[in-house]
């Protein structure tokens, strides 16, 4: 590919048009964000068990003491050897975020539903630091529309991304974010799923800046070339 070449000034000309447009966005992008910020709550009826390196927890002990709590619903189901090297893509992204998130109220933590030893064994594969704990046994993922049972995968029928949808996979990614009130009360305010989540990926944004973009056009599947970080010398 070769883009046209032009003078420094017909340059400059073409980046202030270009910004006019991304100023644009960013204010599109803040009112999004004000909108999410003012979605109504669900509460959070049912008690739900996880597993950390520390023992058992429940929803509640996610929080850390703060009153936000955004979860990562990583995809890695209990028969699986090896996380999704999609998720493990954005997972990538994810070391040395939660400490700053605590500053400003907000717990983060990434759940599948593999056994813990699993999720740890992976984690430890991956040199990842940032928690990640087990729903092994829990309604969690099915409730929070991520996980699919034998019967729906059978069936062709599931709901994911807020639609039925015929699952190809026991597990799919999504983002779910919850709130903890003063008395304790736990409530549901947002999740995202699919190409919802790009928002959290740095390395895409990245991409996004270069003339070539993602450059995954010509590919069968947009995320054909990806590899999990310690795979790409098998190529």
């Amino acid at each position: 590919m070769r883009n046209q070449v032009v003078s420094r000034e017909e340059w400059l000309h073409a980046r202030l048009k270009l910004l006019a447009a991304e100023k644009e966005f960013t204010r599109q992008r803040d009112a999004l964000a004000r909108r999410r910020m003012a979605m109504p709550w669900q509460r959070v009826e049912k008690t739900y068990r996880f597993e950390g390196p520390d023992g058992a927890l429940s929803l509640a002990d996610l929080f850390g003491g703060q009153s936000q709590l955004i979860i990562y619903h990583f995809m890695l189901a209990p028969d699986w050897e090896e996380g999704c090297k999609s998720c493990s893509f954005w997972a990538d992204n994810f070391n040395g975020i939660p400490i700053h998130l605590k500053h400003r109220d907000v717990s983060f933590t990434a759940v599948s539903r593999a056994p813990l030893r699993r999720i740890e064994a992976y984690k430890s594969r991956m040199g990842w630091s940032f928690p990640w704990v087990s729903s092994h046994g829990s309604d969690f993922n099915f409730d929070y529309h991520v996980s699919f049972t034998p019967e729906e995968i059978a069936e062709g029928k599931a709901i994911y991304n807020y639609k039925i949808q015929a699952p190809t996979v026991s597990d799919q990614v999504g983002v779910s974010v919850f709130y903890r009130d003063e008395v304790g009360e736990m409530f549901h305010t947002y999740s995202c799923y699919s190409r919802g989540v790009d928002m959290l990926n740095g390395a895409y944004h990245y991409l996004d800046l270069t003339p070539k973009g993602r450059d995954e056009e010509s590919l069968r599947q947009p995320m054909e070339w990806l590899r999990r970080h310690d795979r790409y010398e098998d190529l």
